[in-house]
C-alpha cells in the first residue's frame, strides 16, 4: 500500500500569513522592531530548516542579530542524533535563566529533532519553566501562529503532534548564504537503523513533487547562486512514492542552464543505484563527489544495525563508481564501538577504509539514543576502549586522506571559493568539484566565485594551491 504524503493546503499556508501581519502589526506600534537571536544545531537539514525559521520571522517584522544578549527572541532548532548535542543544547539553554530573570519579555523558543521526543519535551517543560515555546519538526510551518499566540495571551506554547510528517511548500526562506543554497528534496526515514532517532523525530519517508524542486533549483540557478546542495536523509528514497528515481531528479536538475555546482547528501547505500553513478558520471554541473555512509565494516555489526547490505555490496557500489565517475571522490560516515562490537571487528572496518581509500570520514564513538533499539543492546566495550580505537581508525584515514590528494599536484582545477581562512586576510578557502578543500592567496571579493587554481600541496585533510 502506497502511503499518500499529506501537502499543507494553501488555505492552511494563508491562516499562517495572516497570523504573521498580526504580529508584524503588534510590532509596527513599537518603536524598534525586535531582533531574534536563531541558531541550529546538527545537520544541513536543521540548517535549512532554521532559514524557513528565519524566513518566516523577517516576514513577522524580526531584525535579525548575533548577541543573544540584544535579542528579544532567542530560538534554538535542535538536533537529537548524538548526546553531545543534546548537551549543548540543554547547556545554552540553562545559561538563558538569568538572562531571562533581567529581561522577561524575552521569549525562548526550542524546537526541532530534540523536543520531538517526548522525555526531552518534559524535561523542557518541567526543569526549564522559563521557555516560553516548545514545538515539534511537524509542526514549523505554524510558528506566525505559535508567536502570535504566545505575544497575544502570554501564555507557554507546547505543540508536539504525533504524526509521521507532510509537507509545506511555500514557506519563507531567508538562506544564510548568497551563493550556498540547501534543497530539500524530501523529509523523513523509513529504514529504522537501530541506532538512529531520526525515523521517530522526522517521521516517514515522504518526497517534495519534483516540479516544486526543479522550480526551486531553476530560480536558485538565475539568482545566482553557485553551490546546491540537494538534502534528504536518504536521497536515494526519493521519489518512491511518486513514480519517479532519484537518478531522474538528479539528471532533469543537471540540465538546468547556469554555472554552478550540484551536490547532495545523504546516500543510503542500500538504495545507490548504478543508474545514479551513470549520472554522477555524465553530468555537467554535478559534484563528482559521493558521500556513502557505511558505518562499520563487519557484516554481523551490519545485520545489528539492520542496515540492510553487506560489505560485498558496498564495495562493489563503490567499484563501479571509480570505474565510472572520473577521479571520484569518497567520503563515509564510520561508527566505532557500536553495541556487541568486538576488537576484530572494529580491524574489519579498518581494512575496508584501506581498501577504498576514502578521501575523508565523519567517524563517531556510539551514542545511545533513547528509544532506538541498539540502546537496549548489551554493550560490555568501556568509552576509554573505544576512543582508543577510535585513534587508531582517524591515525589510518589521515594517512589515506593525504595520498589521496596527491594525485591532484601541480594540476590546475576549478574551483568555488566559499571563504575566507582564519590564519590570515589573504588566505582564501574554497572547493573543487570533487568537494575537496582548497586553500590560496586571493582577495575576499572572490567569494562566491568559481576561479583556477593550482594545487602547489596536499595535506591530509585538504590541499593547497595558487591561483592562475
Amino acid at each position: 500500500m502506497i502511503k499518500i504524503t499529506r501537502t499543507i493546503s494553501h488555505e492552511e499556508l494563508k491562516t499562517q500569513q495572516r497570523f504573521s501581519d498580526a504580529v508584524a502589526d503588534i510590532f509596527s506600534r513599537r518603536e524598534e522592531n525586535p531582533l531574534a537571536y536563531v541558531h541550529s544545531f546538527g545537520c544541513q537539514q536543521n540548517v535549512s530548516d532554521g532559514e524557513k525559521i528565519k524566513g518566516m520571522l523577517a516576514q513577522m517584522g524580526y531584525g535579525f542579530t548575533d548577541d543573544v544578549d540584544k535579542a528579544d527572541l532567542v530560538l534554538f532548532n535542535t538536533c537529537a542524533v548524538r548526546e553531545n548535542a543534546e548537551d549543548r543544547v540543554f547547556g545554552n539553554v540553562g545559561a538563558l535563566k538569568h538572562k531571562k530573570r533581567r529581561n522577561p519579555n524575552m521569549i525562548i523558543a526550542v524546537c526541532g529533532c530534540m523536543v520531538q521526543q517526548e522525555h526531552i519535551t518534559q524535561r523542557l517543560y518541567q526543569s526549564f519553566p522559563f521557555v516560553d515555546i516548545i514545538f515539534g519538526t511537524h509542526v514549523l510551518h505554524t510558528l506566525p501562529s505559535i508567536i502570535y499566540q504566545k505575544l497575544s495571551s502570554g501564555k507557554r506554547q507546547v505543540l508536539i503532534p504525533e504524526e509521521n510528517g507532510s509537507i509545506a511548500e511555500g514557506v519563507p526562506v531567508q538562506r544564510d548564504s548568497k551563493f550556498k543554497a540547501w534543497v530539500p528534496i524530501m523529509y523523513g526515514c523509513n529504514n529504522f537503523c537501530t541506532f538512529c532517532i531520526v525515523p521517530h523525530v522526522r517521521g516517514r519517508e515522504r518526497s517534495r513533487l519534483p516540479r516544486d524542486i526543479i522550480k526551486e533549483v531553476s530560480d536558485l540557478v538565475k539568482e545566482g547562486y553557485k553551490d546546491i546542495t540537494l538534502l534528504g536523509q536518504n536521497v536515494n528514497s526519493y521519489g518512491k512514492e511518486l513514480g519517479i528515481s532519484f537518478a531522474e531528479l538528479l539528471k532533469t536538475l543537471d540540465e538546468i542552464e547556469g554555472e554552478y555546482k550540484l551536490g547532495f547528501m545523504t546516500s543510503h547505500p542500500k538504495d545507490c543505484t548504478r543508474e545514479l553513478i551513470d549520472v554522477i558520471a555524465n553530468g555537467k554541473h554535478i559534484s563528482r563527489h559521493l558521500h556513502l555512509p557505511v558505518q562499520s565494516g563487519s557484516d554481523r555489526v551490519l545485520k545489528a544495525m539492520n542496515r540492510r547490505y553487506t560489505v560485498e555490496k558496498y564495495m562493489d557500489i563503490i567499484n563501479y563508481a571509480k570505474e565510472k565517475i572520473d577521479e571520484v571522490a569518497l567520503t563515509s560516515d564510520i561508527i566505532v564501538g557500536f553495541p556487541g562490537e568486538t576488537y576484530e571487528e572494529f580491524l574489519q572496518t579498518i581494512e575496508l577504509i584501506k581498501k577504498v581509500e576514502y578521501d575523508s570520514l565523519f567517524t563517531f564513538i556510539y551514542s545511545p539514543r533513547k528509544g532506538t533499539k541498539a540502546a537496549d543492546m548489551p554493550d560490555p566495550i568501556t568509552r576509554e576502549e573505544k576512543g582508543k580505537w577510535f585513534e587508531e581508525l582517524l591515525q589510518v584515514q589521515s594517512e589515506a586522506s593525504a595520498h589521496s590528494y596527491d594525485k591532484f599536484v601541480g594540476r590546475t582545477l576549478r574551483v568555488l571559493c566559499d571563504g575566507v581562512g582564519k590564519s590570515r586576510d589573504n588566505l582564501l578557502t574554497g572547493r573543487t568539484i570533487h568537494n575537496i578543500i582548497v586553500e590560496f592567496e586571493g582577495d575576499k571579493s572572490l567569494v562566491g566565485s568559481f576561479v583556477d587554481v593550482k594545487i602547489t600541496s596536499a595535506l591530509n585533510w585538504a590541499m593547497v594551491g595558487e591561483m592562475v
